[in-house]
C-alpha cells in the first residue's frame, strides 16, 4: 500500500501530511490536538479503496507555527485545508471532519465548495445550535481550570482527551501520538477552543455540497451528537450511526469497525 509523508507549503505555512493507499481522495480533518496520527489506523483500513490524506493542522505536532502566529480562526483553518488539497492536486475530494474538524469542514464547504465532492461531518462542534452548550461549556471550563492549576496545558489536555474519548481509548492510544497530542495543549486552549465553540454554520452555504452526518452509537442521546442531530434536521441529510464514542479512531482496536462503517458513505460520495 502506498504511504507518503512530508511537509508542503499551503496558505502561508508548512503542513505535515500523510497519504495512504490508492483510489479516490479522502481528506480527514481532526479536531482537538490536530494531529494526522488520529487517523493512522483508519487509513490502513480504508487504503485499499481510497487515497487517505491526513495532516497536522497549523501549529500542531509536526506542522509549523508561522512567525508571529498568535491567533487563528475557523476561516484560516478551512483555508489551510483547501490549500492543502490544491497543493496535492486532489480536488475535488471527499472530506471527513470530526469534532472541531467537523466545524472546520462546515467553513470549508462555505468558502471552497468546488474543492469538495462530498463531506462526512462526524459529531461536529456546533455549540451555538446545541441545546446543552452552556451546561457543557461550564463543565469543560471547570475541568480545564483544574487541569491548568494542577499541571498546566498538558494536564488540562489530558483531562479533556479522557473526557472526549473515554479513559479506555486514551490508555490504548499509540504512545508517540499521545505525547504529541498532550504537547499541543497550549495551541488548543490558547488559540483554538474558543474558535470552535463560537462558530455558527451558514445553513444555506453548506447545502452546496452533499453531506452525510455521522454520530457514535454510544453517544446517541448525549450532547456529543447534538451537532449531528442538528445537521440531520436542518439539511435533511443522511445520518449514519457508527461504532464507538466520540473518538474511536484513536484506539487501535476500535478503528477498523469505525472505518468499515464509514466505507459505504465514502464510496457513495466519491462515486
Amino acid at each position: 500500500m502506498r504511504e507518503l509523508r512530508g511537509r508542503i507549503r499551503a496558505n502561508g505555512t508548512e503542513l505535515y501530511h500523510e497519504i495512504h493507499g490508492n483510489g479516490p481522495p479522502v481528506l480527514f480533518i481532526s479536531g482537538a490536538t490536530g494531529d494526522a496520527g488520529h487517523f493512522m489506523h483508519v487509513a490502513q483500513v480504508l487504503g485499499d479503496d481510497f487515497t487517505v490524506i491526513a495532516y497536522d493542522r497549523r501549529g500542531n505536532s509536526r506542522s509549523s507555527r508561522p512567525d508571529g502566529w498568535t491567533e487563528t480562526s475557523i476561516t484560516e483553518q478551512a483555508d489551510d485545508a483547501a490549500a492543502l488539497l490544491q497543493a496535492l492536486a486532489v480536488t475535488p475530494a471527499v472530506v471527513f471532519g470530526t469534532s472541531g474538524g467537523g466545524t472546520i469542514l462546515m467553513e470549508l464547504i462555505s468558502r471552497h465548495p468546488a474543492a469538495l465532492k462530498g463531506a462526512i461531518a462526524h459529531e461536529p462542534v456546533l455549540a451555538p445550535v446545541s441545546p446543552s452548550a452552556a451546561e457543557v461549556g461550564l463543565q469543560l471550563q471547570r475541568m480545564i481550570e483544574d487541569g491548568f492549576a494542577n499541571g498546566g496545558p498538558r494536564a488540562a489536555q489530558e483531562l479533556f482527551l479522557r473526557w472526549a474519548g473515554t479513559d479506555e481509548v486514551f490508555e490504548a492510544m499509540d504512545r508517540d501520538l499521545r505525547e504529541r497530542m498532550l504537547n499541543n495543549g497550549d495551541v488548543f486552549f490558547g488559540l483554538e477552543v474558543q474558535q470552535f465553540r463560537s462558530y455558527v454554520p451558514d445553513v444555506e452555504a453548506i447545502k452546496r455540497v452533499p453531506i452525510v452526518a455521522a454520530g457514535g452509537v454510544e453517544n446517541r442521546g448525549t450532547s456529543m451528537v447534538e451537532g449531528t442531530d442538528w445537521l440531520g434536521r436542518e439539511l435533511g441529510c443522511e445520518v449514519v450511526w457508527v461504532p464507538g464514542h466520540h473518538a474511536p479512531y484513536w484506539h487501535p482496536g476500535q478503528s477498523k469497525p469505525f472505518a468499515d462503517a464509514l466505507r459505504p458513505s465514502l464510496r457513495m460520495l466519491a462515486a
